[in-house]
């Protein structure tokens, strides 16, 4: 089954109309919550960021937000999910088609179980990454349903052998393409600020909560890709990946070339975070 609107339908008594702006403008918004051993994990967070990336785009969501997390619950139990992931997403709804908002466009909401397992071995033994010009919009807070500019650099990732592209702009480092990132050097974690250059994670979040209990002092400040030559570990973020360490960038190793000890104390206190 899937969530549409205000309740549960079978996926295939729901057909989106051609003229949607979801499918033409990529007008919407959208999250992906995992879920751990029968609970969705931080799930308030998504919802105010769901509602927060509504209001930047002038759009508002059709149902409320306890009558969505009520649906996810129920979706959760009628697809026996225990471990895995929901997405759904909310369109400015069909419209004839014209830029600018129609007035008649009625915002549509859709949502659906998937399973994508753990990478407990990737996240043991770190991953490679490529270094990628930033070429997004400027309002990367937005978690928008506009993804191109991330899919190119994606796949210019999946073309080297690569999990991830680290972007930058002007040679300052931003994040990944579908992440946010995460340098250390001399013990201190590195991460660029919130602001519309970036997507203030969920599992960024939780990181800096993890890196206060394990007392690990953060810098959120910009950083370029020269300070990043020097960093002695590094990993990236995500409701996926969750901390995903990054042994090699651009063919070069990170540090030593293995998971570092102040990403395994993080990755120690996650565990604890997600139960």
């Amino acid at each position: 089954m899937i969530i549409y609107n205000d309740r549960l339908v079978e996926r295939e008594e729901i057909q989106i109309d051609i003229e949607d702006r979801g499918y033409q403008f990529g007008d919407g918004v959208y999250e992906l919550v995992s879920i751990y051993d029968g609970k969705i994990f931080r799930l308030k967070e998504h919802l105010d960021r769901l509602q927060y990336s509504a209001e930047q785009i002038g759009m508002t969501l059709p149902v409320s937000l306890s009558t969505l997390e009520t649906n996810l619950y129920k979706l959760m139990e009628v697809e026996k999910i225990e471990n895995g992931q929901i997405y759904f997403q909310v369109t400015r709804g069909p419209a004839p088609r014209n830029h600018p908002f129609p007035p008649s466009a009625k915002p549509v909401l859709t949502g659906y179980s998937m399973f994508k397992p753990r990478p407990v071995e990737s996240m043991q033994k770190g991953v490679s990454v490529i270094i990628s010009e930033d070429l997004r919009w400027l309002r990367c807070d937005i978690k928008s349903l506009n993804l191109l500019g991330s899919i190119l650099a994606k796949q210019k990732a999946a073309e080297q052998g690569a999990i991830e592209a680290i972007l930058h702009r002007n040679g300052t480092v931003t994040e990944g393409s579908a992440s946010n990132f995460f340098m250390i050097k001399d013990g201190k974690l590195h991460t660029h600020p919130i602001g519309n250059l970036i997507l203030n994670g969920i599992t960024r979040i939780v990181v800096l909560e993890c890196a206060a209990k394990a007392g690990i002092e953060v810098i959120e400040q910009p950083f370029t890709l020269k300070e990043l030559e020097q960093a002695d570990e590094a990993f990236i973020t995500s409701s996926t990946m969750e901390i995903m360490p990054v042994v090699q960038i651009d063919g070069k190793p990170v540090g030593a070339g293995h998971p570092g000890e102040v990403t395994r104390r993080l990755q120690e206190q996650f565990e604890i975070a997600r139960t």
